[in-house]
């Protein structure tokens, strides 16, 4: 399974050609109306907290548009994993990395 992150501290957001390529590839999550920032200008950069990073169009917008899918201050990269992994995005600062699910206890 591939995942996508944000491999560098700044946090996961995605640029505005990565988001008209999802949208051109019928990405619900790229759509205008389910963004939480109104779309102002071609440099304008998306935070998606609800997208799963496993998305298919996703993780092919990323492979497809390399750097050009990072938003401001992200450096987007996939992590590929066992298909039988269960999974969480943990991150530090913005920086991500993928974890093996597990109990935890504060």
């Amino acid at each position: 399974m591939k995942i996508v992150i944000n491999g560098y501290f700044g946090g996961f957001s995605l640029s505005w050609k990565a988001i008209k390529l999802a949208r051109e590839k019928g990405a619900e999550w790229a759509l205008e109306s389910s963004l939480h920032t109104p779309i102002v200008k071609d440099d304008w950069n998306f935070y998606l907290p609800d997208v799963e990073r496993n998305d298919s169009i996703l993780v092919e917008v990323v492979e497809e548009l390399g750097e050009e899918a990072n938003g401001n201050s992200a450096t987007l990269k996939i992590v590929e994993i066992p298909d039988d992994v269960e999974w969480i995005i943990e991150e530090d600062e913005g920086r991500e990395w993928v974890s093996e699910k597990h109990r935890t206890w504060r």
